[in-house]
């Protein structure tokens, strides 16, 4: 007991000693030791005990051997190495370092006569090196074991025995938080091998070792694995009672040095949703970018600020931010200007300020900038408050899209380009029927002829968007509960904001006129089941009947007003497939130019008369497949 109190008290004093004096220290025992080695490679070369080596070696080398050898390894770098930290290369310089001392000790016996065999320096450098390494190591072992000691560090399982597995282990070894346990892995050749010491097990023989061993938690190390393959591993280890499952960074971070790859995190939900990205096809990225002059609506909304982003990377002449947030505007705008400057592009940013249903504003900007591609992602979209404010919603998506389509028309604009929604789908609220409608305008433009070419891309949910339920949940969680979903069998699609946006200006670049293109959402998500994964990833229990005792509770509050269970992305079964593996083309009925004109002024009308009952009455008589669910339209 007591040798442990003292190793723990030597321990505690080296480990906060001065760097300076780490070094001088060693410098002192390695001045001690390598004349012995000279000694002990003297004596084994001549066949004598080392006491009696002693009386024949020449008294020169007890002071040359230190003084030759200490300069070579300080400028080999042996010194400036921290020893918890030292590997492969730090035994790798002493070696090489004490290879030139060996060589410049025999330099100097032969010019000064000394009587030394040759093999002796040889047999010096094996025991110098053998030393520097086996003292380093002795010292890193101590070293670590006394944090060890006085850290309980957590036992944790990695996933992924790949070389990010390995690296992570290795890492995690010196580290006072963790300490790796095992490796899980799928590939049957690594099953049963053992890694830096650690067994290899497969999934079934993970339920095996944490039946037996505790496990605090399981890090996911497989960053190069696709998301469907990380959404698989993170299902099956939800399984396992008490464990927590985490993450390493991205490789993209850890080679761009913004994260380390010990630095674990919970798992983000968006690391796992959507499917698969497809590499773009960068004729179609460029098709209408660059060195295209380009306007964006909504410029300040989640998918408008992506579609920017993307849109800078693709070296336009010019990009026009079209906003009504001012703020909005003012980040984004600040955020585009920084990356141009960094990248070095030649990209002029435009900032306007002002509403799509100021017509005359957008028509000058078209012509005042040579508008070539128009991207229209002004809208409201949030369901409950459109719901509740029906004329609103009717003004700024079906007029909005009405005023920005003529006004592009009228400016020569050569693309102008949609962005939808699936809820525009057999809609059951008024967002998503005034977002139909707003499909109609451009499908009833193009039919009667322009010669601009007119889409419209229509996709699910983005991962991040400001309507998401993935950002409500995570506060709801932060906040200890409970986490509110609105029914238990409510899906919705998911796809990332990034790839949504690249598949945006591909399917714009593929137009003919008047096309309804659909981004291949992959399959959907059961909103409940969510809920459960992000409570499990962020490291908490579900409070349910099975468990009572859990920390966050979910709790169904009913559908919202106009919200349906499923979201679909085609009114008829009627479609084709494009260029693109994941856009695909509908072919769907819409209204002819002079039947359009026809119901656009009778909902002007109604919005004049503030009459929302005979808006919604439009939109049910329009709209193919309006169903609404919140209230009764006459």
């Amino acid at each position: 007991m007591k040798f442990m109190q003292y190793a723990n008290r030597v321990h505690g004093w080296l480990y906060y000693l001065p760097r300076t004096y780490k070094k001088l220290l060693m410098l002192v025992v390695d001045a001690t030791m390598l004349p012995f080695a000279l000694l002990v490679a003297y004596a084994l070369r001549m066949g004598m005990y080392p006491l009696a080596a002693a009386q024949t070696l020449p008294s020169q080398f007890y002071w040359l051997a230190p003084l030759v050898t200490l300069p070579t390894l300080y400028s080999f770098g042996v010194y400036r190495s921290m020893v918890r930290y030292q590997g492969i290369h730090s035994a790798a310089s002493g070696a090489l370092a004490m290879l030139v001392a060996a060589m410049a000790l025999a330099g100097l016996s032969f010019m000064f006569s000394l009587d030394m065999p040759r093999s002796v320096f040889i047999i010096y450098w094996m025991f110098g090196a053998i030393y520097l390494a086996s003292s380093r190591f002795a010292a890193r072992v101590y070293l670590v074991w006394g944090m060890h000691r006085q850290n309980k560090r957590e036992p944790v399982v990695i996933f992924g025995a790949g070389s990010a597995g390995y690296q992570l282990a290795s890492s995690l070894q010196e580290s006072m938080e963790y300490a790796p346990v095992a490796f899980v892995d799928d590939k049957v050749s690594l099953q049963g091998t053992m890694i830096n010491n650690l067994p290899v097990l497969s999934r079934k023989g993970l339920l095996t070792f944490i039946n037996r061993h505790p496990v605090a938690e399981v890090l996911l190390a497989i960053p190069r694995a696709s998301r469907t393959q990380r959404m698989d591993a993170v299902k099956f280890l939800n399984q396992l009672p008490d464990v927590e499952v985490k993450s390493i960074p991205s490789l993209v971070d850890i080679v761009n040095g913004r994260a380390r790859i010990e630095e674990v995190r919970h798992i983000d939900i968006e690391d796992l949703l959507g499917r698969d990205s497809v590499p773009p096809k960068e004729e179609l990225l460029r098709a209408c970018i660059t060195g295209k002059s380009v306007v964006v609506t909504g410029a300040g909304g989640s998918i408008g600020s992506e579609l920017c982003r993307q849109i800078v990377a693709l070296a336009p002449q010019r990009l026009v931010l079209y906003e009504q947030n001012e703020f909005g505007l003012y980040k984004l705008d600040q955020e585009l200007r920084a990356v141009v400057q960094q990248k070095g592009l030649s990209v002029e940013i435009i900032t306007v300020l002002g509403s799509v249903l100021n017509e005359g504003l957008m028509e000058q900007i078209c012509k005042q900038y040579a508008v070539n591609t128009f991207y229209h992602a002004a809208a409201y979209k949030h369901v409950p408050i459109v719901e509740s404010n029906a004329a609103a919603g009717v003004r700024n998506n079906i007029l909005g899209t009405f005023y920005a389509a003529q006004a592009a028309e009228k400016a020569g604009v050569e693309r102008f380009i949609l962005i939808s929604t699936d809820k525009a789908v057999r809609p059951t609220n008024v967002m998503g029927a005034t977002k139909r409608f707003a499909e109609l305008v451009l499908q009833a433009m193009a039919d009667r002829g322009s010669e601009t070419i007119f889409s419209m891309v229509r996709f699910g949910n983005v991962l991040g968007s400001s309507g998401s339920v993935v950002p409500l949940f995570h506060e709801q969680i932060k906040q200890g509960g409970p986490v509110t979903v609105t029914h238990a069998e409510v899906t919705r699609y998911f796809m990332t904001i990034p790839e949504a946006a690249l598949l945006v200006i591909q399917a714009g670049s593929m137009a003919k006129g008047g096309e309804v293109f659909l981004l291949d959402m992959g399959e959907p998500v059961r909103i409940y089941d969510l809920a459960r994964t992000m409570i499990r990833l962020m490291g908490l229990k579900v409070c349910d009947a099975q468990n009572p005792d859990g920390d966050i509770e979910i709790k169904v509050t009913g559908l919202r007003p106009g919200e349906k269970l499923y979201e679909e992305l085609l009114i008829s079964d009627a479609r084709c497939e494009t260029q693109h593996s994941m856009i695909m083309q509908a072919s769907e009925e819409f209204l002819q130019w002079q039947d359009f004109l026809l119901a656009f002024e009778q909902v002007k009308v109604a919005l004049e008369a503030s009459d929302d009952q005979a808006l919604r009455a439009l939109l049910l008589k329009y709209v193919e497949g309006y169903q609404p669910t919140s209230r009764d339209v006459a």
